[in-house]
């Protein structure tokens, strides 16, 4: 479990492919601190620390991870936004994040807001998945490449997100231009709470 409050962004230092799995090496901050089996946040995806070496740690990501995802797209020096696991003990400065990113979005656009940005984004909308909570609304949150924010005049199809100068400088996002692909996951409250409105339709 995941609070969206990116710590820093970790390089890629290498990327190999093995039959359907991607491991991808990666370097940052506090390497010294992680152990094996440890769950890591990438660009909102969590994955699991396989090796540790050289002042580096690699994660292994299958294949359902890569085709949901941006991780596929990774390649050696791009700047991945990391977050380790939520201590139960600390503040939720963000949302509840599962780190099971719903799909990729992609920026139509940034527009400066005089010291700040907004970033527009657009996903394949699926009324399906809309009526099971996968949908953005006004004020509600989402999260993009593990950045837990607040979505600003959602439609159909697209939102768009306010980033600060703090946000810009620690995380990915500085990186981000329109044509970008980034990963969404929708909130899981909302998900819980189509779910139940289902159940109370059908009378299951």
């Amino acid at each position: 479990m995941f609070s969206g409050i990116v710590e820093e962004y970790a390089h890629v230092v290498g990327v190999v492919r093995e039959q359907e799995n991607l491991h991808l090496t990666l370097r940052c901050s506090f390497v010294d601190e992680l152990k094996i089996d440890q769950s890591i946040s990438h660009n909102g995806v969590c994955l699991t620390v396989v090796r540790i070496e050289d002042g580096t740690y690699t994660v292994t990501a299958m294949r359902e991870t890569i085709e949901r995802s941006n991780i596929g797209l990774l390649k050696v020096g791009d700047k991945v936004n990391v977050e380790r696991s939520m201590r139960l003990d600390g503040r939720l400065d963000g949302h509840i994040v599962q780190g099971h990113v719903d799909m990729t979005a992609r920026c139509l656009a940034v527009d400066d807001a005089d010291g700040s940005w907004y970033y527009t984004f657009q996903y394949d909308f699926n009324p399906d998945m809309a009526r099971r909570g996968y949908f953005t609304v006004d004020k509600g949150s989402v999260t993009v490449n593990g950045v837990s924010l607040t979505v600003c005049n959602p439609t159909k199809d697209t939102f768009q997100v306010a980033i600060i100068p703090y946000t810009y400088e620690h995380t990915n996002f500085h990186a981000i231009r329109p044509g970008s692909v980034v990963n969404i996951e929708f909130d899981i409250l909302g998900k819980y709470i189509s779910r139940l409105m289902q159940l109370q339709g059908s009378g299951e």
